[in-house]
């Protein structure tokens, strides 16, 4: 049945929307509240301009976690108790920080809405992977990238539209409404996609098996390792963004479009990677990738000295641009390498190693965002160091007896 798609009585146009709206409140859920994170801080009280960058952090930390958990418990109970159970929390998450009179219940429903985002995105790979398969399976994933890459070129913008009309917590509140949505909607219109008599008893001791499978395959643990590391590099991006481009270099309102540019380059280099992957294979194309990072962050660190640590806009953004455009080659190949050993445990694996690269990542980014100084020292130093990290994690994965085979057209 390779390439087929499964009969369903939800037509594949409206099926790919759904799809992509529970994809892109990830997206959404970081990227519209950048511009109002000093307004958050002023108003919660926080003393240190950087401890804003924590209600990006604690979005992460919960959704590290609850990756580790959707997927055993959508095997035993079907996809949709997974996603209603999932948006339940973000819709929890949504009201405690909407209602926050303090940084600490802000930052316990950022957790919260990390938490339960999680459901949703992650019971949307498994979805789409119940209804299509093979090549119907890769064009609408393609599909419901190509419209999730609007969420982080559209969304800061929302958020600064947002929080100049009313306010920050307004933008909490359209969260909110856009959670409710999407559970009526999938409620009303998306079937059950997981057959019964393929269900398998949830058990905490699945998600240990599958961790050790990890830990023990040398390919499984270092691809793991590598995309933790480059995924702490663009967290550290994520969390810093605002202070670097919208108060350092002082955008304004302008720091929405600039964002937007980079996501664009992000969005479209994933987009390219599965005509790129088939031509020149996973780990050249990674490796490719993180050399040029590496490369290019060490010529731009010393163009940043030069300039005391605040170089010109456009050299920045030429930088940015750059990186960025390796980081979306990256991801998809790291992880499907880090995948590629875990098939006898495919589910649970893909949420072990989605989990640990995650929460890996928090420590990495965290200290990147929290060492932010008023220059671009601290996230150039981290793209450096930590693609360098990356390389050498690869090829410790690569050394394994039992190496991953990244086949390629010929």
């Amino acid at each position: 049945m390779n390439g087929a798609a499964r009969s369903s009585s939800l037509g594949i146009g409206e099926f790919v929307a759904l799809m992509a709206m529970l994809t892109m409140l990830v997206a959404l859920s970081i990227d519209m509240v950048l511009p109002a994170l000093p307004a958050i801080g002023t108003s919660l009280g926080v003393d240190r301009a950087n401890d804003n960058q924590l209600v990006i952090t604690f979005l992460f930390l919960g959704f590290g976690f609850g990756q580790l958990v959707y997927g055993p418990m959508s095997d035993a109970t079907g996809r949709k108790p997974a996603v209603y159970a999932g948006l339940a929390m973000y819709l929890a998450g949504c009201l405690l920080a909407l209602a926050a009179a303090n940084f600490t219940m802000m930052l316990a429903g950022r957790f919260l809405q990390g938490l339960g985002v999680a459901g949703p995105r992650t019971m949307t790979i498994a979805l789409v992977r119940d209804r299509f398969e093979g090549r119907a399976m890769a064009r609408v994933m393609s599909f419901i990238m190509a419209v999730f890459i609007l969420g982080p070129i559209v969304a800061p913008a929302i958020g600064q539209g947002l929080l100049a009309a009313a306010g920050w917590r307004l933008i909490f509140g359209v969260y909110l409404v856009m959670a409710l949505t999407a559970c009526a909607w999938f409620a009303l219109r998306q079937e059950e996609t997981l057959d019964p008599a393929r269900r398998i008893e949830f058990s905490p001791a699945r998600i240990v098996d599958a961790l050790v499978s990890v830990l023990r395959s040398r390919p499984a643990l270092g691809y793991t390792i590598a995309t933790g590391l480059v995924f702490g590099a663009f967290l550290g991006y994520l969390t810093s963004a605002q202070q670097i481009l919208q108060q350092q270099y002082g955008l304004g309102a302008w720091f929405p479009l600039y964002f937007a540019i980079l996501a664009v380059a992000t969005g479209g280099s994933s987009m390219m990677n599965a005509r790129l992957v088939m031509r020149h294979g996973m780990r050249r194309l990674s490796l490719t990738a993180l050399k040029t990072i590496g490369g290019a962050s060490v010529v731009f660190l010393a163009v940043a000295y030069t300039f005391s640590g605040h170089p010109p806009l456009w050299s920045l953004m030429a930088y940015l641009l750059t990186a960025f455009f390796c980081i979306g080659l990256l991801f998809s190949n790291l992880n499907a390498m880090a995948m590629q050993p875990l098939g006898h445990v495919a589910g649970t694996g893909a949420s072990v190693v989605g989990g640990l690269s995650t929460l890996s990542s928090l420590i990495l980014g965290t200290l990147i965002g929290q060492s932010y100084n008023g220059t671009v020292h601290p996230l150039v130093i981290g793209f450096a160091i930590l693609s360098v990290l990356s390389m050498l994690a690869m090829r410790w994965a690569e050394a394994s007896a039992d190496p991953v085979v990244d086949a390629k057209a010929t």
